[in-house]
């Protein structure tokens, strides 16, 4: 039960419902924070303002542990890092019955792609472009784990990234604004639902603000720097249309913004987040962020977390700043007492809109859990998902799909690994009950099918650093024999075989948090290993397991077939195999640019324009924008992915030559199916203003629709452009479009496609 002393605070603020169940209601919410804030000692109030992670408890711990200590004098406002419903309960328990006031804690877990059902990693499920089927994976994720305890996800990551070497490209949705808007409402969608009082929803959190993904170097943690101008139109969009969508919470980032912290700077949190965008949620600070800014040079841990605390940062996750310092800050006058009262409120008020107050066991349905948490119903959305996320980069010759039937030889360190089949930030994932390429691959061929498995390579030579990839529980299964001897194997298989599947690439945590590269090609002693595949004259078809976009213009030049996959979760060998054999026709399109090296990087389609731009069709000229080595061209552009059959562009038409600022623009092109087989393609549509009081970039997505047609059909799509397409931000930073000429672009990707033009007025 609930503490009196928070029962009585409940009086005259409950409802009945028709079925006689007890409800608070939400129109209430302010009246009952607010009087249980007047029942709290300043040591309370600065307690729930402190996030510990929890670890592993086992049943029967959680009462005498330390957090156990901390949170009976109501130190401690949630925990994260706990996982099963019984484990949880027990914990809630000791905060309810044990604390002076009973207020139930908030249990979070970074559910990242899916909980115990791991889908795609995020960066492989925006290049499907299907955000009605992201969405969907976020509503199974929040169903899986409100039913284990958890309230609270540290998701969606919309942090914009136009540098591949940064590791925690995986995480987020790639590098356009546009589409990762779409996608960071459609996973608060997915988490929260309609009514945070569902018990089968779970609160968002918005992560990193801001600017995180663009660390110099594409080092983590590292020092962000850019011009007001690029936040708002190129970096900020996506946290915005996240808090348009009513999310719960929001993370701060690591690095620093205009020099200040994000964690505690007040430009950021409080005159952009709350008073630009009206966000009236609570902020997190992200993992010691508080703490990391004593090294950053903002002072010590009691300077920072007053800094913090007044910026609009509610919650310090791990660091305990304010919990050993705020009193002393209250005291010598650097804080004031409303400032603690404004953090506190936020943080009563989010428990509040999760029913917590009502139920605070609501999340413990262990029946519930027994039924849905990693269900036969949610593996096979997760195998339906994969399968529409990989993107064909090569198929010459048609090698894929493969025919079931023959000699296949199955080769590379990623062909039996399943270990590393879910990828990075998949902390509850299960990860040996993955499905794995070999495994996949015998499932979908059939009986006519005779594989032969060679490991061929180890995923890198160096073995100390394959060993601080091999984290987490994700063994690489490094093998001892030489280089020489694993090809020879490998060879012996080719032999035997009418094709080569060679699966390759990145082990799981060799992208995601602080796994940054400033190598991104295929690992050496893999290459080795394909180019021995390749001169056996076989025809190779290359699985590519990636967490980010790497640098494989040697591959592309050399490899008949490529399939990148991603890292696609727990169901990730049957969806490949579904792909390899054609069950399934592959539909997916890049979010983000291949690079043909590193030297290329930052490399993004929404580039400005130079004074001195390489002329169309040119490799080099003097005195242009261009490279002595290399085109400016990427390998492979942002939008792009082949298919097992083709399409066809035609007929674009424009609704007028001219529209009025109030007015609309309908686009239409025709779109055909001119292969054999039924395919999906991805229609995108881009904008470039010809002429601005700002320069503009080349090129914009402004839409997209996934056609499904069958062979030998025609469709017509339809876009509408608004002023509101047309709009940016200007350097007083209003958000506003200005008359002129525009061009319009509608195709398969960012680099080609039918053209026509308007006029706004």
């Amino acid at each position: 039960m609930i503490k009196q002393t928070i029962l009585n605070l409940a009086v005259g603020i409950l409802i009945v419902s028709c079925a006689g169940e007890a409800q608070i209601s939400s129109t209430d919410n302010s009246g009952f924070v607010d009087s249980l804030m007047n029942e709290m000692t300043l040591e309370e109030k600065i307690g729930q303002l402190n996030l510990p992670s929890s670890g592993a408890f086992t049943t029967g711990e959680a009462a005498n542990s330390d957090i156990a200590g901390k949170i009976k004098k109501g130190q401690v406002g949630g925990l994260f890092n706990i996982q099963q419903a019984a484990r949880i309960r027990e914990v809630q328990k000791v905060a309810v019955e044990q604390s002076r006031l009973g207020i139930p804690l908030i249990f979070a877990m970074d559910v990242i792609h899916g909980y115990k059902t791991i889908f795609p990693i995020p960066l492989g499920l925006s290049c499907s472009w299907d955000t009605e089927l992201i969405e969907k994976t976020a509503r199974t994720a929040a169903r899986e784990v409100s039913a284990d305890g958890i309230a609270w996800t540290f998701s969606p990551m919309v942090d914009i990234s136009r540098d591949p070497r940064w590791g925690r490209v995986a995480e987020g949705n790639g590098e356009d604004p546009y589409l990762a808007s779409e996608i960071a409402q459609a996973m608060v969608r997915g988490y929260q639902g309609d009514d945070l009082r569902d018990p089968t929803t779970i609160m968002s959190c918005v992560k990193h603000f801001a600017l995180y993904g663009a660390a110099e170097a594409g080092r983590d943690y590292n020092t962000t720097d850019m011009s007001r101008l690029r936040m708002y139109n190129d970096y900020f969009p996506p946290y915005k249309a996240a808090v348009d969508a009513g999310v719960g919470s929001v993370m701060t980032s690591f690095n620093e913004v205009d020099g200040i912290p994000a964690s505690g700077n007040r430009w950021l949190m409080t005159e952009i987040l709350r008073e630009a965008w009206g966000f009236d949620g609570m902020v997190v600070t992200d993992y010691t962020a508080i703490n990391e800014m004593i090294d950053h040079g903002m002072g010590d841990l009691q300077q920072v977390s007053a800094l913090a605390l007044k910026a609009g940062s509610d919650m310090d996750m791990v660091g305990e700043g304010y919990l050993t310092t705020l009193k002393k800050s209250l005291e010598e006058g650097s804080i004031t007492e409303a400032d603690i009262d404004r953090a506190c409120k936020r943080i009563l008020e989010a428990k509040y809109k999760l029913g917590l107050f009502e139920d605070p066991y609501r999340y413990c349905d262990e029946e519930r859990g027994s039924k849905e948490i990693f269900s036969d119903e949610n593996r096979q959305f997760a195998r339906e998902t994969a399968a529409q996320t990989f993107v064909l980069l090569k198929n010459e010759d048609n090698i894929l799909p493969l025919k079931k039937g023959g000699t296949i030889a199955l080769v590379g360190p990623m062909a039996d690994n399943k270990l590393n089949m879910n990828g990075t930030w998949s902390v509850a994932g299960q990860h040996d009950k993955a499905i794995s390429l070999k495994e996949g691959i015998t499932n979908v061929a059939g009986d006519d099918v005779k594989i032969v498995f060679a490991k061929g390579a180890n995923i890198v030579k160096d073995a100390k650093l394959e060993s601080r990839i091999s984290v987490f529980g994700k063994s690489t299964y490094r093998d001892d024999r030489s280089e020489d001897e694993m090809i020879k194997e490998a060879l012996e298989a080719a032999k035997q075989a009418d094709v080569i599947v060679a699966a390759m690439g990145e082990a799981s945590e060799m992208s995601g948090e602080s796994s940054s590269r400033s190598d991104i090609e295929l690992p050496a002693t893999q290459r080795k290993l394909l180019k021995a595949l390749l001169e056996t004259g076989k025809p190779v078809a290359m699985v590519l397991f990636t967490g980010r976009p790497l640098a494989i213009k040697w591959e592309d030049e050399n490899v008949p077939a490529i399939l990148n996959v991603w890292f696609a979760g727990s169901q990730a060998g049957d969806a490949i195999a579904d792909v390899l054999f054609g069950d399934v026709n592959p539909s997916g399109k890049l979010t983000a640019t291949f690079p043909q090296n590193v030297g290329q990087v930052p490399i993004y389609y929404s580039h400005k324009n130079t004074g001195r731009p390489l002329a169309d069709g040119k490799w080099f000229q003097k005195f242009r924008s261009n490279y002595l080595d290399v085109t400016n061209e990427p390998l492979y552009p942002f939008g792009y992915g082949l298919s097992y059959t083709t399409f066809d562009y035609k007929n674009l038409n424009l609704s007028g030559e001219e529209i009025s600022m109030d007015g609309e623009l309908k686009v239409s092109v025709e779109v055909t199916n001119t292969g054999t087989v039924d395919g999906a393609e991805i229609v995108q549509l881009y904008i470039r203003d010809l002429v601005g009081s700002i320069t503009r970039p080349v090129k914009q997505l402004k839409g997209f629709e996934k056609v499904k047609l069958a062979a030998g059909e025609t469709k017509t799509v339809e876009f509408t452009l608004t002023e509101n397409d047309l709009a940016f931000y200007h350097h007083d930073m209003t958000f506003k479009a200005e008359p002129g000429k525009f061009k319009v672009f509608v195709g398969p990707s960012s680099a080609e496609g039918l053209e026509g033009e308007f006029t706004l007025n």
